[in-house]
């Protein structure tokens, strides 16, 4: 376990004291570490490190799983004063303010797009076992639930459902189904611009015979906001009462942000947390279930996705949809070998990969990071990092390209500023 933690954080974190806490000593008890990525000059996660300072100081008298908890922070910190200013509040150790390149490699493996944000990880392994801990403090401040992990989709949104009809439904009737668990409220403007298109979807899919349900879980700021909202929606919602259900199914997927459109496989296991990109890729629904691709196509509705971790881009000169096909298959190979590689390891995908042809999202990501006009083009674009690494070869074969990927991976390559 501690050769694993030195891996994730280095042989030395540091305390409030200034003084340096070797890793190998957090304890051979440890079990679970809690990364809290957080800034100190943002309010919501000044707030948040107050209630975390007491979960964490009632959990380490009174819980009889002490020994098996620690949390790290990580920081996002320009200022190193304004990070010691900090950290004086925390009980827990930090990572160094100056070790900038893990600090990045840890944003990137745990796809932390907001702050703050407290994932859970298994002290052994590294695999997340709750992505959103701040639900876990707020809902089990005494840590009777420790250590939060997982629990079947089947379990947690057990109970009754309504349909906007007044009618209910129990959760046994997902049964069998591709759900799409949905994330969303009337006061977020995206939100509803999904929903429109998402109801068209759900017509489809039923009218072709399709078993695919919806479960609505609101995150509106007023009973009777849902019920304006969910008037509009052909799909299940879970009630708006029931804070507690809907609270668990946030923690259940680490949501982060909404809208967020959850797929499920009919055995209730995820398909994709990017359903959203989906549906509004396919409006033909002709791909559903939608099963993550191990290329895509470069466009406006997934561009979003350029910024939840390193992602390989190869631009091509192509106008038209059909010239993509053979930059797809180009770098095919070894986009199937990571996904399955990783898939196997039931860890995420740590680099997405793209296709981009000629048209206004190519031209505003090349301006965005400041890439030449060359085609073809491969990149490695890490925006929470702010970096780019390109590849400047006269040909581009499958071989350059898997040599590519790998010394990324392997952290052979050097970033350039974006």
């Amino acid at each position: 376990m501690s050769e694993f933690l030195v891996s994730l954080f280095g042989e030395r974190l540091v305390n409030s004291e200034k003084a340096e806490v070797d890793v190998q000593s957090l304890g051979a008890k440890l079990s679970l570490v809690g990364l809290f990525f957080g800034c100190s000059l943002n309010a919501p996660c000044k707030q948040f490190n107050g209630s975390l300072c007491e979960f964490y100081t009632r959990f380490k008298k009174a819980c009889e799983h002490k020994d098996k908890l620690e949390i790290v922070f990580i920081s996002s910190d320009q200022d190193q004063k304004h990070w010691q200013d900090f950290l004086q509040e925390m009980p827990w150790p930090a990572l160094p303010f100056k070790d900038r390149h893990k600090k990045m490699k840890l944003w990137n493996k745990y796809k932390v797009t907001s702050i703050p944000s407290l994932v859970f990880v298994d002290a052994s392994t590294g695999k997340v076992v709750c992505r959103n801990g701040l639900l876990v403090v707020r809902d089990d401040p005494k840590g009777l639930e420790f250590p939060w992990g997982p629990k079947p989709f089947a379990e947690v949104v057990a109970g009754p459902l309504l349909r906007n009809n007044r009618q209910t439904a129990d959760g046994t009737s997902l049964e069998g189904h591709y759900v799409g668990v949905y994330f969303s409220a009337h006061w977020c403007p995206p939100c509803r611009s999904l929903t429109r298109v998402l109801v068209e979807s759900y017509q489809t899919l039923k009218e072709a015979g399709q078993k695919f349900e919806i479960v609505f879980v609101s995150a509106d700021r007023s009973e009777e906001s849902f019920k304006q909202y969910f008037s509009e929606m052909p799909w299940l919602a879970v009630p708006y009462l029931d804070e507690g259900r809907r609270s668990r199914l946030n923690r259940l997927y680490g949501i982060q942000g909404i809208p967020t459109l959850i797929l499920l496989d009919t055995e209730g296991h995820m398909i994709s947390r990017q359903g959203r990109v989906e549906v509004l890729n396919d409006p033909e629904c002709r791909l559903f279930p939608w099963h993550p691709r191990p290329v895509l196509e470069l466009s406006e509705s997934n561009a979003v996705q350029l910024h939840e971790g390193p992602c390989l881009v190869l631009f091509v000169d192509a106008e038209e949809e059909g010239e993509l096909e053979p930059a797809k298959e180009l770098i095919q190979p070894i986009a199937e070998k990571i996904m399955a590689k990783y898939k196997a390891k039931e860890e995420e995908m740590p680099l997405l990969f793209f296709v981009a042809g000629e048209d206004d999202m190519s031209d505003s990501l090349r301006d965005y990071t400041n890439l030449p006009e060359a085609a073809p083009l491969l990149t490695i674009l890490d925006m929470s990092a702010r970096a780019k690494y390109v590849r400047d070869v006269e040909e581009i074969t499958p071989a350059e390209v898997e040599q590519f990927v790998n010394d990324f991976l392997a952290e052979k390559l050097k970033p350039e500023p974006i």
